[in-house]
């Protein structure tokens, strides 16, 4: 880290002061669907939460689904750019209200509540034996991992 960035005490605790994050790491589980069967059936995947490191303070904030704006899964990575096919939105704000009020339309309260679970609907294995997730914090943080997905979990 440049000695430039050392600025704490010139920085507030908010979303704009967090100049980047050095590590981050997701609690996630991949979890077979319901009544698939496992060599052959759908997946799903499940946030729990997310760890971050804030070089600013030294100090690791761990958060539950709450801390999880939104996260995103590619379902079938291929290493060379990420894909969404699957977008969920959580928090402790309203997610609902606020998306309605900037796309100016009516949601499906049903289709809504689709899109805000920290579990995700049910897909196929990837072909490429690999799933992206992208989670950003409530904070703005992004954090990425990549998940082998080789038959039975």
């Amino acid at each position: 880290m440049n000695t430039d960035l050392h600025m704490e005490k010139d920085l507030a605790d908010t979303k704009g002061s967090n100049l980047f994050v050095v590590i981050g790491e997701l609690d996630i589980d991949v979890i077979e669907a319901a009544g698939d069967d496992p060599e052959t059936g759908q997946i799903r995947v499940r946030v729990s939460g997310v760890d971050i490191y804030y070089p600013r303070s030294g100090q690791v904030r761990s958060d539950n689904a709450d801390g999880i704006a939104c996260w995103f899964i590619d379902t079938d990575y291929s290493e060379e750019s990420y894909f969404v096919r699957h977008a969920y939105f959580l928090g402790a704000r309203d997610p609902y209200k606020a998306l309605k009020k900037t796309l100016k339309v009516e949601i499906s309260r049903e289709a809504w509540e689709s899109l805000c679970s920290a579990t995700s609907r049910s897909f196929e294995r990837p072909k490429s034996g690999r799933i992206g997730v992208k989670v950003i914090s409530q904070l703005a943080d992004e954090v990425m991992k990549i998940i082998r997905v080789n038959g039975s979990l």
